[in-house]
C-alpha cells in the first residue's frame, strides 16, 4: 500500500485529504500536536475503511518531527506522498511590527518544519524514484495581507523553496507543489465571503498528485 503523511492534520481538510488519498487505496500517517486528536481522526478514517496511524509532534520542533516521521516510516515502510499544512496560529502582525520573536513560531513550524519533514521523507523518494511533496499555505503567500504580516513571511518562504523543489527535482521522480488557499475553508461562510468546502479542496491535492504538471496551484474565488 502507498502511504501519505499529513503533517498539521486535524478534523477540517486534513481529514478531507486522508480520505481521499485512504478512497485511493492509500495508508494515512497522521502528525499533529495532540495525541487525543488524532485517535479520534484514525477512528474516523477506520470507520471508512481506511488504515491510518497518529504520530503526535510539533512541526516547530524539528526533533520531535523528525522522529515522528521515522516512527511513521518504520511502520507503513516508505511515505509515497507528504502534505504539509501545520498551523503556527495568527498574531494579528502589521509589518511594521513584526519582531523576531513574533516571527520565529511561524518560522519554526512553517519554514524550519518543512525543511525537516522533507529532509525526513525525501531519501526514500529518491531510491525509490517517485514521491509527491505538497506544501499549504493562505493566499498572502504570494500577494501579502498587512494583518498577518509574520505568517505571510514564513509561507512566502515555503512558497518558494516549494517551486525550487518543483524545478529541481522532477528529473528524479519526485513531483511537487505549493498550494495556495485564498479563501476560507469550510462548509459555510458569512454572506459575501467566499469559501469552499474542504471535501471540495481536498479533490484538488489528488488532481495534482496524479497529473503532476504544475507547480502551484491557487484556490480562490
Amino acid at each position: 500500500m502507498p502511504t501519505i503523511a499529513i503533517v498539521g492534520a486535524g478534523p477540517g481538510l486534513g481529514l478531507s485529504i486522508a480520505k481521499v488519498f485512504g478512497g485511493h487505496g492509500f495508508d494515512v500517517a497522521l502528525f499533529s500536536r495532540t495525541k487525543d486528536k488524532l485517535d479520534v481522526l484514525v477512528a474516523e478514517l477506520a470507520e471508512a475503511g481506511i488504515t491510518a496511524e497518529g504520530f503526535p509532534a510539533d512541526a516547530g520542533d524539528s526533533a520531535q518531527l523528525t522522529g515522528a516521521l521515522k516512527a511513521a516510516i518504520a511502520r507503513f515502510g516508505r511515505i509515497d506522498v507528504l502534505e504539509f499544512s501545520p498551523h503556527a496560529g495568527l498574531s494579528m502582525t502589521s509589518p511594521k511590527e513584526v519582531t523576531v520573536d513574533t516571527l520565529r513560531p511561524q518560522v519554526d513550524s512553517l519554514l524550519f518544519g518543512a525543511v525537516t519533514a522533507v529532509q525526513a521523507v525525501l531519501p526514500g523518494m529518491l531510491e525509490a524514484g517517485s514521491g509527491t511533496l505538497l506544501f499549504t499555505t493562505g493566499g498572502g503567500a504570494v500577494d501579502p495581507y498587512p494583518m498577518i504580516a509574520d505568517a505571510n513571511i514564513a509561507q512566502a518562504g515555503q512558497r518558494n523553496w516549494a517551486i525550487n523543489l518543483h524545478n529541481t527535482l522532477a528529473d528524479e521522480g519526485i513531483y511537487v507543489a505549493n498550494v495556495a488557499i485564498n479563501l476560507l475553508v469550510g462548509t459555510e461562510a458569512p454572506e459575501g465571503v467566499p469559501h469552499r468546502t474542504p471535501d471540495e479542496i481536498a479533490l484538488d491535492y489528488w488532481t495534482l498528485h496524479t497529473s503532476r504538471d504544475q507547480a502551484e496551484h491557487f484556490v480562490g474565488a
